[in-house]
Formats: C-alpha cells, structure tokens, sequence
C-alpha cells in the first residue's frame, strides 16, 4: 500500500506501515486521490483526535473539544464503532454514549446504537482497514471509529463509507468469489507490466481480469461509486471536482495488451461478461469457456495471474492435487517463460504446479491465512540437431 501511496505522491508524508494499513498525513485533496484512486485499501480514516483517558467524564470532555462540525452536519446520521483494550475504560457501550453526546453537543449528528465493542483487533486511522472490519454498504451513516488502547484513545472519522472493494460493477458472483481489493493486490504483487498479456485460466466471475483491465486503462478504482466526504460540512466541492477531472484525463481508450480470462462454467462466464460491461472493460477482455486445458494463450511472454481453489474444506485436498498437477502440466506446456502468480494457502498445493514460486505478499481470505506466491515457468530447451557429414 505504500507504493500506492507513492504513486499518488503523498508518499513524503507516510508515517508509518502498520498491521493491515499504512498511516500517513494528507491534505484534503491528497484524501480525495487516496479514496478515489487506491485500489487494494479497505477505507481510509481521518484521524479526529488522540489523547490518554481514565474515566467517562474526561473521555466526554476531551471528545467534545473535537471539531465534529467540520465532518457531521446537523442531523446527520452517525454509527460508531469502538473497541477497548488494556485499558481503565473498558466497558465500549459506555464509551460509546460518552462519544455520542460529544458528537451531539457539537454538530447535532444523531447516533445510533451500532457498535461493535471489546474487539481484539485494532482499529487504525490509516488507508486498510482492521481485518474484523465490517463489510457494512453504508453511505447513509457516518462511521466513527473510537480506539482506546492502553488508556489512550485515538478518534476517527470514515471517509469512504462503504468499503472500497465495492467498485460498483461486481452484481453478478460466481463460486467463492475474489473481493476487487484482494484481486488488485495480487496484480500488483504479481508486478503484471499492463503492456504484456494478461491470463486468467480459472477466472470465476472475471474480477481478476475486470481489475487488470482497470489498472491497464488507468482508471481510477472510485470513478463509479460514492464517499462519505462527500456529505462532510467541510467538503471543497470544487476541489474535489477538480480531482474527478484530473482521474478521467488518465483513462486510456482501451487496455494496451490482450487480457484473456476462461473459466469451464458457463454460470461464470455468463457473470463475468456481466460485471466487465458495468465496469465499462467489456471491449478489453477476451472471456470464454473453456476447460483449463483448452486454453489458448496469446503471444507472450505474460503473466498468468490466477485465484485455484485452495481447499479450505475437509476432503479436498485430494482432488485438488489433481487439479494443480494439472495446472502446472497446461503452464508448462503452453506458457513456457510466463510468469505465473497465484493467491495459495497451501504451500503443498502449489508446489504441485512443478514452479519454483516465492511468497511476494501475506494476507488473509476469508478469515483464511493466505499468500501471493509467483515465479516463472522454465524455457523450454531447445535440441540441438545434429547431422551427418
């Protein structure tokens, strides 16, 4: 993420890679670009206010000395979500009525009673997200996030709403489908150059190939979608126009190299065809049903960027070996000097692909530990033909 952060030149601000994000200072129009434009970020947080705390009524005193009108208009609707740990004030339904007064007092927002309290994980301000977030499609509230850790409580307002993986195009799902983050994240990891073909043997309902023909044409994950800045008191409207303008002068008409993505489920196929033509890509993709060893792949050298099954259920494994072998058997084959990346939570499994892969990146899925591996399929040796003089 903070090579992301770099591209959208905010990155002499990073101030420093924490677990699941990356914290860093911004203006408002820097905030605007990361929203609109990150492509593997949960949400991103503004953070409000920090200070150490021990009881109720200083948590309600220090809270209400926080400008809640620059962010909360009159009769906005607000959520808060807040967690407590190690700490004096450990009861987040209490914290939370404390929060709320505070947010009334000082821009008339009404909260509700959402929260979700006495979380293990950590909630940070930064672009990512905390990996227990919820998965809640709300642009109606304002979230506001209250950590309080070790007595020190750290206050935040969402800028994005809901989540960013919701670009807007993905309606249709097919089996277990791959979040558009995650999908970017093995792209990027993957280090895909968009000027050399792209391939998606395994495809699904096409995310993988919908996210590459975005990054290919650069156009930024956010342009189909809305934020909760946008509602904020304090919005620059021309300003974040003027950001709109800049990320529509990137696009490029069309994908600069061939992006074949296949799947053998018609269901599939038939979902993918549907989310790239929400996603305005339909023309940069080259779907198709087929079986993963009918693929044709373009004139490469490419990458093969690819989410197989990884057995997560009991029973699997055994069939799924089957299915690597013959993954790898096909790559071999036909995609000989390809590099290939693919999402692995089974060292075993992909190591059936006969690829000398590394771990480039480590995440999870569902709950589920999982790694970015690649590596590249060997050169086919050439014979030397002899003859007889």
């Amino acid at each position: 993420m903070t090579a992301e952060l770099r591209s959208l030149d905010i990155d002499a601000r990073v101030l420093e890679e924490e677990p699941g994000g990356v914290a860093f200072d911004a203006t408002a129009a820097e905030l605007y670009r990361a929203n609109l434009h990150l492509r593997t970020a949960s949400r991103v947080l503004a953070r409000l206010g920090e200070f150490h705390v021990r009881a109720l009524g200083e948590l309600e005193r220090r809270a209400k000395e926080l400008p809640w009108e620059r962010f909360i208009g009159p009769g906005r609707a607000v959520r808060l979500r807040v967690t407590c740990r190690k700490s004096r004030l450990y009861h987040s339904g209490a914290v939370a009525e404390r929060i709320a007064n505070a947010i009334a007092a000082r821009s008339g927002g009404i909260t509700d009673q959402g929260t979700i309290g006495n979380a293990a994980g950590s909630s940070a301000e930064r672009a990512g997200g905390p990996p227990d977030d919820d998965d809640v499609d709300d642009n109606e509230n304002q979230l506001v996030v209250v950590r309080v850790f070790h007595d020190r409580c750290t206050i935040s307002v969402d800028s994005s709403g809901a989540l960013l993986h919701r670009r807007g195009y993905r309606l249709a799902v097919a089996k277990a489908p791959l979040r558009e983050t995650l999908a970017a994240a093995l792209l990027l990891a993957s280090e895909w150059n968009p000027r050399a073909p792209l391939l998606d043997p395994m495809c699904g309902s096409g995310t993988i190939a919908i996210e590459g023909a975005l990054l290919a044409r650069r156009i930024a994950p956010g342009l189909a979608r809305s934020f909760a800045f946008v509602e904020w008191p304090e919005l620059d409207r021309e300003l974040w126009e003027r950001v709109l303008d800049d990320a529509r002068s990137l696009v490029l008409p069309r994908a600069p190299a061939v992006i074949q993505a296949s799947d053998r489920d018609a269901g599939a196929i038939e979902a993918a065809l549907a989310n790239a033509e929400r996603a305005g890509v339909m023309d940069d993709v080259d779907f198709s049903r087929r079986a993963l060893s009918a693929i044709e792949p373009p004139p490469g050298p490419g990458w093969v960027v690819t989410n197989p099954p990884y057995g997560a259920r009991v029973g699997e494994h055994d069939r799924l070996r089957n299915l690597y072998s013959q993954l790898g058997k096909v790559l071999r084959a036909k995609c000989a000097g390809w590099t290939v990346a693919l999402l692995s939570a089974d060292s075993h499994l992909d190591s059936r692909l006969g690829i000398p892969f590394e771990t480039v990146l480590k995440t999870r899925n569902g709950g589920i530990a999982v790694r970015v591996v690649r590596g590249e399929v060997e050169r086919r040796k050439q014979k030397a033909e002899s003859r007889k003089q």
